[in-house]
């Protein structure tokens, strides 16, 4: 006779590949709450309930609650109580990490934490100081690099340590990357730009030449000492009012005296490199030859091109029948290696602007002479004021022959001028003593071009990545510091976007041009991924700053379980680009930064 009692469990049966009277197959499933009794010493199951017709999520809470789990709301299983952006700072902080940055900086301690937190914050979210110290917060990396309570004080006081390190740095960077075992050419690119300031009260703001088109703005000069590939190696800061070849003896003499580099080469372009520098480089104060003379590579201004292609000069329209470059020679020039190059490419594009530019000039002065026709304008220095307005807006003063009376006004082209500047369209010369032996005219053509990787890097630490302009900092070497920040978030970058290149918009593998005239080309793979096409794992392809976005949606969550008091740091689940970013740094997904 069957006992009274007996446990009660969940039984699920399946029936797969039955077929109905109409030839259907079908497969069914059947959940029974069943209890286990003995009869006369046998075990027997009864059925007590068929659960077939609860939903699924039903049967499984019968089932965990018969097995003797403790069950609880779903909203109160779990709670998260923090969540953090993580993969973006993670990600950086990695690669400082495998760069060696952080020794690289100086001696553990809080400064340097502070410092790498200005240098990673720079790469990941640029802004400004204050607002920096704020957003430590909302990110993993104030916690886990323990400045998340840092202040004011603080954080100069880092800016002050670290400008105080400079010069080790860099150092360390030189005899990594510019030194005969990494750099066999013994060749670096030098390029100066400029960033306006905010406020009058720094001693570098001075007015000059702005190449942000700032005009009247104060604004400081900053230089950028690169290895051939562009990989920044060191940064110098100069009154807003300092000309290239100034900057260019600075740097000179720090990538001599302080890196005690011998032989090198040192790449510039026409305005930098003048024939007054290039005769004191390898000279000493009291006028002494040098016993490491150093080469140089830059280009010649058109007037000294003009000179040279004179009836009698040496470089003729002949040359380049058949090439676009020649190597030749001129006694202005004792000495020196002169490499003659015509791009056409660039010679009608030239064209075209001057074109352009002329008609632009010329419309804007047809009302004005409209307006002296009509005898609306008269006086020659009212009509002089506006044709000035007019002509030199786009600077084009120099091709319109102007004549001005009281009462009439006649602009003309002067083609003269005009076809004496076309002629020189698509050309330039560069010029070196470096011999042939040791770098061919190819070669001189293509370290000249590399200049286009400083200009790169002015880039991506002026708009693209780092905004280190407008500069708020008052004190000179706060100013100092805030810029040695953004070449070292720059250097960061630079090997960031070399090895995420597979995820983003960046040229992987572009094509080594014949002729190292013609303009560079992106790879037909570059080409695709600009298209909209996708990666293998069929994710879409990012900008550097949109990867970033993108990894910074990998939160690092504080996690409380029912039933428990302390909660565990977990992070979410990586997506699969996620995953490959962090593959392609070498390194797994960290937990914690340090």
């Amino acid at each position: 006779m069957a006992q009274a009692g007996g446990k009660v469990h969940v039984v699920r049966v399946s029936k797969t590949g039955y077929v109905d009277k109409q030839g259907r197959r079908r497969d069914y499933s059947t959940a029974y709450l069943r209890r286990t009794y003995r009869d006369g010493g046998k075990v027997k199951n009864e059925t007590v309930a068929n659960l077939s017709a609860l939903p699924g999520h039903v049967i499984d809470l019968i089932d965990a609650g018969l097995k003797g789990q403790q069950l609880v709301p779903a909203g109160e299983a779990v709670t998260i109580t923090r969540s953090l952006p993580h993969g973006h700072v993670a990600a950086v902080h990695a690669m400082a990490a495998r760069l060696g940055l952080p020794a690289l900086l100086g001696p553990a301690g809080r400064h340097r934490d502070l410092a790498m937190a200005l240098i990673i914050s720079r790469v990941v979210n640029p802004r400004s100081k204050l607002s920096t110290l704020t957003w430590w917060a909302d990110t993993t990396l104030g916690t886990d690099l323990g400045i998340d309570g840092a202040g004011t004080d603080d954080l100069y006081a880092a800016m002050d340590w670290l400008a105080g390190q400079q010069d080790s740095i860099e150092a360390h960077l030189a005899a990594r990357h510019l030194a005969p075992e990494a750099n066999p050419a013994r060749m670096a690119l030098f390029d100066l730009t400029s960033a306006w300031m905010e406020g009058r009260h720094c001693p570098l703001a001075a007015r000059g030449y702005s190449r942000d088109g700032k005009k009247g703005r104060l604004q400081i000069e900053y230089g950028l000492l690169t290895d051939p590939d562009g990989r920044p190696v060191a940064v110098r800061v100069f009154p807003g009012s300092t000309g290239d070849p100034t900057a260019f003896t600075k740097i000179v003499e720090v990538v001599r005296d302080k890196f005690r580099l011998a032989s090198m080469v040192m790449v510039g372009d026409r305005g930098m490199i003048t024939s007054a520098r290039i005769a004191a480089l390898n000279r000493r104060e009291d006028g002494t030859p040098r016993q490491d003379p150093y080469g140089w590579i830059t280009a010649l201004r058109a007037p000294a091109i003009k000179k040279l292609m004179a009836e009698d000069g040496p470089l003729q329209l002949s040359l380049f029948d058949e090439q676009d470059l020649a190597e030749i020679t001129s006694d202005d020039f004792p000495g020196e290696r002169l490499i003659a190059c015509r791009n056409p490419v660039l010679a009608a594009d030239r064209a075209r602007t001057r074109e352009d530019l002329l008609a632009a000039t010329e419309k804007l002065l047809a009302p004005v002479i409209a307006r002296v026709q009509a005898g609306r304008l008269q006086g020659a220095g009212p009509i002089g004021v506006e044709v000035g307005k007019a002509i030199g807006k786009y600077k084009t003063a120099k091709h319109f022959a102007v004549t001005i009376t009281d009462t009439a006004l006649d602009v003309t082209r002067r083609r003269d001028q005009i076809d004496a500047e076309a002629a020189l369209d698509g050309f330039y010369v560069l010029r070196t003593p470096v011999p042939a032996s040791q770098i061919d005219a190819p070669g001189v053509v293509t370290a000249y071009k590399n200049l286009k990787y400083v200009e790169r890097d002015f880039r991506h630490i002026k708009a693209d990545d780092l905004d280190l302009r407008p500069v708020f900092h008052w004190l000179e070497e706060r100013v100092k510091a805030h810029v040695l920040i953004c070449m070292l978030a720059c250097y960061l970058t630079w090997h960031l976007r070399r090895a995420w290149a597979p995820l983003t918009f960046t040229d992987e593998q572009p094509p080594e041009p014949g002729n190292p005239v013609t303009p560079a080309r992106r790879s037909a793979a570059a080409q695709a991924k600009a298209s909209g096409q996708y990666d293998p794992a069929g994710q879409p392809y990012r900008s550097f700053r949109g990867l970033l976005e993108h990894l910074a949606t990998l939160t690092r969550n504080q996690v409380r379980f029912a039933g428990a008091r302390a909660t565990v740091p977990m992070l979410a689940e990586p997506t699969s680009a996620q995953r490959e970013a962090f593959r392609l740094l070498a390194v797994p997904i960290p937990l914690m930064l340090k």
